[in-house]
């Protein structure tokens, strides 16, 4: 599959952001203006994200109306919670990678 430059770059972040953390998963979005928000899953006791759902909330509490993109990193797949979450904002298909960059799907 040939990717956009722009949605290989929410990958590569995405990917980064993970090994960075060590965590389970690695997201990106990018919003109407061409800002990107890189993220990992949260596990706490107390509260539980997804890294989908923490990077939709980083963009939305930074402004963003609508994202372009949005890319997960992971050994598994999306949650429906996640899709719901990148589909509200405008996102027609999540790109979802494994850790290795390679894009399922």
């Amino acid at each position: 599959m040939t990717l956009d430059p722009e949605d290989s770059k929410i990958i590569l972040l995405a990917r980064s952001a993970r090994a960075r953390n060590g965590s389970a998963e690695g997201a990106a979005v990018r919003d109407e203006t061409g800002r990107t928000y890189a993220a990992t899953n949260v596990a706490l006791e107390a509260l539980t994200l997804s890294a989908v759902q923490v990077a939709v909330a980083m963009a939305i509490s930074s402004g963003a109306r609508s994202l372009e993109a949005a890319a997960l990193v992971s050994e598994g797949g999306p949650s429906s919670a996640d899709e719901a979450a990148a589909a509200e904002l405008g996102v027609k298909a999540l790109l979802v990678a494994g850790p290795d960059g390679t894009v399922r799907g």
